[in-house]
């Protein structure tokens, strides 16, 4: 009988083999974990703190006809001006102009607005005596928001009252041409938030703001808002010892804008660009048509992210219409915002008034 023939050369073969298997194997399975891993990170949204920033309510827009355009009015020098989206446009104002807004929103939330500006004319020229020196603006305004009829509640989840928030923004701005394409401006804001009985904040702030008309028909403009602006809570009179101090910042915003007026079609067309600290980028984009005498329709996209696709964008839409009475001229206005995250859409209605 004759004993088996072992070839140990083929058993090394064949074991080099099989580990080489093995190892494949194991690297493969490894490199689909991490691609399955790598998947399912990339796709979670990738949340923005900008809205969970303090001032939240102060950057929804102002206004029916600003909303409407999606807020991308930093440039526009046409029409009836608010030095909220910039404190160098108040010195374009032509006559006086007051207006105020009403918001209709979701989830017992409020949001208003009031706002008056006026331009002066200081001196005359002394080249031209028809013309003046220098001519200055001012816009004064007020934002209030809140939410009502929240339920507050004990320990043992019984109602004992019903509690609300107010938050509110209120503006000074300065403005003044130094020629007849340059125009720079201030705007001082106060801040006042009443959070819950005795809890309340307040801070201050200031924009800047310059606006360069490079025709008839293109303007551009820069701004920086909410410079220095935070709010600081002490809860020790509410909690005693077990009170502390918190500070909530603002972002600080830097925008650049363009605006441009066809003479035909009768058409506004925007574009703004907004950076913020709070590592957000956003377009926004609007529209002013003319459709006849007094009558305007308009849209706009506001804040369309650049690199977080995760943010959903906020399309708009609206009109006015003006009418004159008693040599005033009144309009009526409406605005339509596509609100996200929310059971309802914004829809904002106001009053203008021209005199």
């Amino acid at each position: 009988m004759k004993e088996p023939i072992i070839n140990n050369s083929n058993l090394l073969v064949h074991g080099e083999q099989s580990r080489t298997m093995s190892l494949n194997i194991f690297s493969n399975i490894i490199l689909i974990i991490i691609f399955i891993f790598s998947t399912l990170l990339s796709a979670q949204p990738q949340f923005s703190k900008y809205n969970s920033m303090a001032g939240s309510f102060s950057r929804m827009g102002f206004g029916a006809r600003g909303i409407g355009m999606g807020n991308s009015m930093g440039a526009v020098i046409d029409g009836n001006l608010v030095s909220y989206y910039n404190p160098a446009l108040s010195a374009f104002q032509q006559g006086n102009y007051f207006q105020t807004s009403y918001s209709f929103l979701s989830l017992d939330r409020s949001l208003n607005f009031l706002n008056f500006t006026r331009k002066f004319d200081l001196g005359k020229s002394k080249t031209d005596p028809n013309k003046p020196r220098s001519t200055a603006g001012i816009s004064v305004g007020i934002i209030n928001a809140g939410v009502s009829d929240i339920d507050g509640r004990d320990s043992q989840g019984e109602k004992f009252k019903t509690l609300s928030t107010s938050e509110n923004q209120f503006f000074l701005s300065f403005s003044n041409r130094f020629s007849e394409k340059l125009a720079l401006g201030v705007g001082l804001k106060f801040y006042y938030y009443k959070l819950y009985e005795d809890i309340t904040s307040s801070a201050f702030g200031f924009d800047i703001g310059a606006l360069y008309k490079y025709n008839n028909n293109l303007t551009f403009a820069a701004v920086i808002s909410d410079i220095n602006t935070k709010y600081k809570w002490d809860t020790s009179s509410l909690y005693g010892v077990e009170g502390n101090s918190t500070i909530n910042e603002f972002p600080l915003l830097m925008k650049f804008a363009a605006a441009y007026k066809f003479d035909d079609p009768n058409l506004l067309a925007t574009l703004e660009f907004e950076h913020s600290n709070a590592e957000t980028d956003f377009l926004r984009i609007g529209a002013e048509y003319v459709i006849f005498e007094n009558l305007f329709l308009r849209a706009g996209v506001d804040r369309l992210s650049v690199g977080n696709s995760d943010i959903p964008m906020r399309p708009t839409f609206g009109f006015s219409y003006f009418k004159l009475f008693s040599g005033m001229n009144i309009g009526i206005d409406y605005a339509f915002v596509l609100e996200p995250y929310s059971s309802h859409d914004q829809h904002i209605v106001g009053l203008e008034i021209l005199f």
